[in-house]
């Protein structure tokens, strides 16, 4: 079992950024392919980026390339989302998932494609 835990949320103004943490005590965490996803309320669950377990490939949907910024640290078992220029629209609750893979430079896009997830860190961008 695999106990991700996200960090880094919290009431911010527009144009402010954000780093997000994902962090886990799994010692083979660089065995995992991770994506970070979004749901604001009252809407279903958005892609927002995701992560090959080596780090050396990422993958943002068109709607979140320039202010998205994924990337992670194995040695520290933490992925990070960096968020820049924060809008309104950027409210939301940011889930981390991972999925163990054997395939180093593959990512996943599908929440379905994902075994295990955190509880989710609050971002509330206030205008």
């Amino acid at each position: 079992q695999v106990h991700l835990v996200e960090f880094g949320g919290g009431l911010v103004q527009t144009g402010d950024s954000l780093r997000l943490s994902c962090s886990t005590s799994v010692r083979t965490f660089s065995s995992y392919a991770v994506g970070w996803f979004r749901q604001a309320p009252g809407k279903e669950r958005e892609f927002v980026s995701a992560i090959s377990r080596s780090g050396g490939n990422t993958y943002y949907p068109d709607s979140k390339k320039g202010r998205f910024t994924v990337s992670r640290d194995n040695a520290k078992n933490t992925v990070y989302l960096q968020v820049n220029s924060l809008k309104p629209e950027d409210t939301a609750v940011y889930y981390c998932a991972a999925v163990e893979t054997w395939r180093d430079s593959h990512y996943y896009t599908e929440d379905e494609s994902y075994d295990f997830w955190g509880q989710g860190t609050q971002v509330t961008v206030s205008s």
